[in-house]
């Protein structure tokens, strides 16, 4: 997951939601067909493909897609050039 654009590509794949990347800055609750468990499947989704723990207090802080990229980002390493 080097950009944001593949993080929304591994999100659509991996939680079947319609996502683009202008939902990156909407709010969670305002992402089409977002539910409270797709936070917990992120949680997995995330941790399996970078190979590292997440931190769960901050996601659950998470006020949008954007915030959880770089917060996997930071956790990998990498920055996205946005």
């Amino acid at each position: 997951m080097n950009s944001a654009v593949e993080f929304v590509a591994l999100l659509r794949a991996e939680l079947g939601l319609p996502l683009t990347e202008d939902d990156l800055e909407r709010a969670l609750h305002e992402l089409p067909g977002w539910e409270s468990v797709h936070l917990l499947w992120l949680v997995t989704i995330l941790e399996q493909h970078t190979g590292r723990r997440i931190n769960v207090v901050d996601l659950l802080e998470a006020p949008n897609l954007r915030y959880v990229y770089d917060l996997a980002a930071d956790e990998q390493g990498v920055r996205d050039a946005r």
